[in-house]
């Protein structure tokens, strides 16, 4: 996972895909689909990362068997300027890729106000 979030801040799309199953499905928890295979998850980190150039701090990580737990925190620019986001991010490992992914969004707050 440490891999994955490396690729995630350094806003490398084809090493985030490298450690991706080619079927991946990423949730917004508990089951509402918001991407599958590796061409949508391309587009939703492309433009994730043109929009504000994101950088997750990691809290807290839990592994259990296939299943990663991330608590993050996920700094940010919007138009009104910097904002964080605490997530949960539940990973299913499979073959030593992601297969499935799980997200939960807390309150998006101005940076600094934490």
């Amino acid at each position: 996972m440490q891999a994955q979030l490396d690729a995630y801040n350094a806003h490398d799309v084809e090493a985030l895909l490298a450690v991706y199953a080619d079927d991946v499905q990423h949730f917004d928890h508990p089951d509402t689909l918001l991407a599958s295979g590796s061409e949508a998850i391309r587009a939703r980190f492309t433009a994730r990362f043109a929009s504000g150039k994101p950088r997750a701090v990691l809290r807290h990580r839990i592994v259990c068997g296939d299943t990663v737990i991330d608590h993050e925190t996920v700094h940010s620019s919007s138009a009104d300027g910097p904002v964080s986001v605490d997530l949960v991010a539940i990973y299913e490992v499979r073959d030593e890729r992601i297969a499935r992914a799980w997200f939960m969004l807390g309150a998006q707050t101005p940076a600094g106000t934490r």
